[in-house]
């Protein structure tokens, strides 16, 4: 299973490599059983003439306060600074908002940071190498971060590999739903400044690389239903209904996932996460923004950790030197134009996934389909169980901000 560091950003050791692999293979290894079957290919280069497909990518937004509230709140909540990224940014797809004064004194929205990288890659290197790991938070940051702010610690080298996890966690990577670290006391969200005022990594704990795998593995699976005597391809809600978990469906990435691996599967073929596996952001519509009705400069949406076609950071918005600000930027929405007030409205012209390939293999034996119960009624993902929680995070925002003005995007249409 030679899979490279994600989007080749990094040089790092054979060693640090092979402990990345070891990595995906102990996610893989943790789902379970019923999951696995000949339609996912953990080792991509056992593929029989494989070739890549673009079937699985989706908007980077946050879907859940929309179908659960509106889009109104969603963009509210979802730009309510790390309050929002930590309950809602929950597509592979995390953003920090930097702000500035400009020369009245007001403080405004400067850049986005946009990342998709991993938090179990960052936390592979800095375990095992936290020299490392500084010099790739310095790269992002431009400027080398003090070890306590990493490891809440002045000297992580005298730390033990367990406890470098440990405090790395608590500091800057959460516990990502590990069940080691959630023991050790490690907290969802980290507690330190560099991974909540910038977007260094994902930290919410379902973008994780084993929940990847495992919606994955749980599409790549030839399901069906059953009607008039034939056997045909099984729905979107057929599939989350038959196995309770509705409230997948209603996300932007683990339908695009899953039903990007079933078409697959029931096909007969095989899928595999592309080397190198990683989250991956797609080029944002850029034609939709304008800055005193002009296109953007180019310098104004800066690509990064990772080569071409494999990136996994944005910034995006005027530069320091600029005298911009982001709200200066206008987004065209329908015929009207509205400023773009944080990372919401970019996130929703950039779309996110991983890289899939599908290679040949036999067809489905008849032992071998999953016959499922056609669902009738489309899933209410209003009514899912998510939505109690948005709806108070809702009213927790609208009792802070009774009384204040919105910013102009932020009006209700």
């Amino acid at each position: 299973m030679p899979y490279d560091v994600p989007g080749r950003a990094d040089e790092l050791s054979d060693e640090l490599v092979r402990h990345w692999n070891d990595t995906i293979a102990a996610a893989y290894d943790s789902q379970d059983a019923s999951l696995k079957s000949r339609f996912f290919e953990l080792d991509w280069e056992r593929l029989r003439e494989p070739e890549s497909t673009d079937a699985v990518k989706w908007p980077g937004d946050p879907a859940e306060p929309s179908f659960c509230i509106d889009d109104h709140a969603a963009q509210v909540l979802s730009d309510w600074g790390r309050r929002g990224r930590h309950a809602l940014h929950n597509e592979y797809c995390e953003y920090a908002v930097e702000s500035r004064r400009d020369a009245t004194g007001r403080l405004r929205p400067k850049r986005v940071q946009v990342t998709t990288e991993l938090r179990e890659y960052w936390s592979c290197v800095a375990v095992r190498d936290p020299d490392r790991v500084r010099a790739m938070a310095a790269a992002v940051l431009g400027s080398e971060p003090a070890w306590e702010d990493l490891f809440g610690v002045s000297d992580p080298i005298r730390l033990s590999e367990d406890e470098r996890e440990v405090a790395f966690g608590h500091a800057v990577a959460g516990h990502g739903n590990d069940p080691r670290l959630e023991d050790a006391g490690v907290p969802a969200q980290p507690t330190g400044t560099l991974n909540t005022e910038n977007a260094l990594f994902m930290t919410h704990p379902i973008n994780g690389l084993d929940d990847l795998l495992y919606i994955v593995l749980f599409g790549a699976k030839p399901y069906a239903v059953r009607e008039g005597g034939e056997l045909r391809q099984a729905s979107r809600d057929d599939i989350f209904t038959a196995f309770g978990v509705e409230q997948l469906a209603c996300r932007h990435a683990d339908p695009a996932a899953a039903l990007g691996a079933y078409g697959a599967a029931f096909a007969g073929k095989q899928v595999a996460l592309a080397n190198p596996l990683g989250m991956y952001l797609r080029e944002p519509n850029l034609d939709v923004f304008t800055y005193r009705a002009e296109p953007l400069p180019p310098e104004w949406a800066r690509f990064g950790r990772g080569r071409e076609g494999m990136h996994q950071r944005l910034v995006f918005g005027p530069p320091d030197e600029d005298d911009a600000f982001l709200d200066d930027i206008t987004i065209a929405v329908g015929a009207t134009e509205k400023p773009l007030v944080g990372g919401y409205q970019l996130l929703r012209e950039l779309e996110v996934g991983p890289l899939v390939l599908v290679g040949e293999g036999e067809p489905v034996a008849e032992s071998e389909w999953e016959v499922l119960r056609q669902v009738r009624e489309p899933i209410p993902c209003n009514a899912a169980a998510v939505c109690r929680g948005i709806r108070e995070l809702k009213r927790r925002y609208d009792a802070e901000h009774r009384g204040r003005a919105a910013p102009r995007s932020m009006t209700p249409p």
